[in-house]
C-alpha cells in the first residue's frame, strides 16, 4: 500500500488533505505534537468526515495512524517509505518541521533512489518553496545536490472551510462540501501522483492569489468587522447588511487587481465572489470570528490578504475603501486569548497607529491609503 506522511493532524489535516490522500488509496501517517490526537488515531485507526451542505454526507476514513513529532527517528523512517509528504500546520510552523523532514530526506537518499514530493498545503503564497529553503539548509552540500534531482516541493493552493468542531468523538471532523487543491505541475519530482481532488496546473500563481485575495480577504474582513460589532460567528456578522456589502466590496476591489493581473474573466470572477459569499453563509458552518481573525499581525503583513490587494487596487487607480475599513477593524482586534492581538494593541498604545501602519503593514506615510486607514481607525 502507498504511504503518505502528513504533518498536522488538526481539522484541516484530517478533514481535507488526509481525507483526499486516504480516498486515493494511501495509508496516511499523521505527525503532530498533540499526544491525545496521536493516541486516538492509533487506537481507532479511522475517523469520519462529515460533509455539511444541503444534506449531510458522512465519509469513513480508514487505515490511518499517528506519530508524535518528537519521535524524529520514527518520522524519518516513515518518510523513507512514503511516496508523498504533505503539511497543514500553519505557515508559522513550517520552519519548525523542516529539520524533521530534512532528517527523513537525508536517510531516504541513502536508502532509496525513488522520487519524493513534499507539498505544503498552507494559506501562504509559495509555502512549499519556503519549506524547501528551510529543509535544504539542514542538508549537506552533497545531499542538497541529490535532493534537488529527487525531491520535489511543488507549491499549492488549498481551499476548504473547516470550522471549529462540535462532535463528541475527538477525531471526527465537519467540513463544507466545496474544496480546491491546486498544485504546480512543474514542481513535481518524477510522475505527478494520481490523487482525485488534486489538480496539477501550469499557472498556479493565478489560483493561489485568486484564493487568498478573494476567500481569505473576504473571510478576514467579515471576521474583523463582525468582532467590532460583537458578533460571534461569520454567519451572524454577514446577516448584517452593511457588513455583507463591505465584504462584497472588499472582494470586488481585490478582484480588480486579480482580473487585471491574471486575465480572469470579469463576469466569471464576479460569480466566484458570489459563490464564496454563499459558502460563508452556510448555516451548518458555525465559524467563530475570533478563529478567522486570529494572528492579526501576520494577516496585516504587506504580502497578506488585506494590505496586498489594497495596495494593488490603489496602484490601479481605485480607492479601496472597503478593504481599508477591514484593515482598520483588524487593527482594533483585541481578543484577549490571541497573543498577536495583544501584541498589536500594545504596539499601537506604545508606538502609535502611524508606526504600526509603517512597520507592520508596510504602508509608506506618503501613500494615500495611510490616511484613509487612519481615518477609519480613529
Amino acid at each position: 500500500m502507498k504511504t503518505a506522511v502528513h504533518f498536522g493532524a488538526g481539522n484541516i489535516g484530517r478533514g481535507f488533505i488526509g481525507f483526499l490522500l486516504a480516498k486515493a488509496g494511501y495509508r496516511v501517517v499523521f505527525v503532530d505534537i498533540n499526544p491525545g490526537l496521536i493516541e486516538e488515531l492509533n487506537k481507532s485507526g479511522s475517523y469520519k468526515v462529515l460533509e455539511k451542505g444541503d444534506e449531510l454526507k458522512v465519509h469513513l476514513v480508514e487505515g490511518v495512524e499517528g506519530i508524535l513529532a518528537s519521535d524524529e527517528e520514527m518520522v524519518a523512517e516513515k518518510i523513507i517509505e512514503a511516496q508523498i509528504v504533505t503539511t497543514a500546520v500553519g505557515p508559522g510552523v513550517l520552519k519548525a518541521i523542516a529539520p524533521i523532514i530534512a532528517s527523513g530526506i537525508s536517510l531516504r537518499l541513502k536508502r532509496s533512489s525513488k522520487p519524493l514530493n513534499v507539498i505544503a498545503c498552507e494559506n501562504m503564497v509559495g509555502a512549499s518553496t519556503f519549506l524547501k529553503e528551510k529543509v535544504m539548509e539542514k542538508l549537506t552540500p552533497e545531499e542538497r545536490q541529490e535532493a534537488i534531482k529527487k525531491v520535489g516541493f511543488p507549491d499549492a493552493s488549498v481551499d476548504r472551510i473547516v470550522p471549529p468542531q462540535e462532535g463528541t468523538f475527538l477525531l471526527d471532523v465537519s467540513v463544507e462540501p466545496y474544496f480546491e487543491w491546486v498544485v504546480d505541475a512543474g514542481g513535481f519530482a518524477g510522475e505527478i501522483p494520481s490523487i482525485p481532488g488534486m489538480k496539477a496546473v501550469d499557472n498556479l500563481r493565478a489560483y493561489v492569489e485568486r484564493k487568498i485575495y478573494t476567500l481569505n480577504t473576504g473571510h478576514a474582513v467579515a471576521a474583523y468587522l463582525g468582532y467590532q460589532k460583537g458578533y460571534g460567528t461569520i454567519l451572524d456578522a454577514l446577516n448584517e447588511k452593511s457588513i455583507l456589502e463591505t465584504v462584497r466590496g472588499a472582494m470586488e476591489e481585490s478582484g480588480t487587481y486579480l482580473t487585471t493581473r491574471f486575465g480572469f474573466d470579469k463576469k466569471e470572477h464576479g460569480n466566484y465572489i458570489e459563490s464564496t459569499l454563499r459558502r460563508f453563509l452556510n448555516p451548518a458552518l458555525k465559524d467563530a470570528v475570533v478563529r478567522v481573525g486570529r494572528n492579526p499581525l501576520r494577516k496585516l503583513g504587506p504580502e497578506d490578504r488585506l494590505i496586498y490587494p489594497a495596495m494593488k487596487a490603489q496602484q490601479l487607480g481605485i480607492t479601496p475603501h472597503n478593504l481599508c475599513k477591514g484593515i482598520a477593524a483588524a487593527l482594533k482586534f483585541d481578543y484577549e486569548e490571541d497573543e498577536e492581538a495583544l501584541k498589536l494593541q500594545m504596539m499601537i498604545k506604545d508606538e502609535g497607529i502611524e508606526q504600526v501602519l509603517k512597520k507592520v503593514c508596510g504602508i509608506p506615510e506618503e501613500n494615500p491609503l495611510f490616511e484613509i486607514i487612519k481615518g477609519y481607525f480613529l
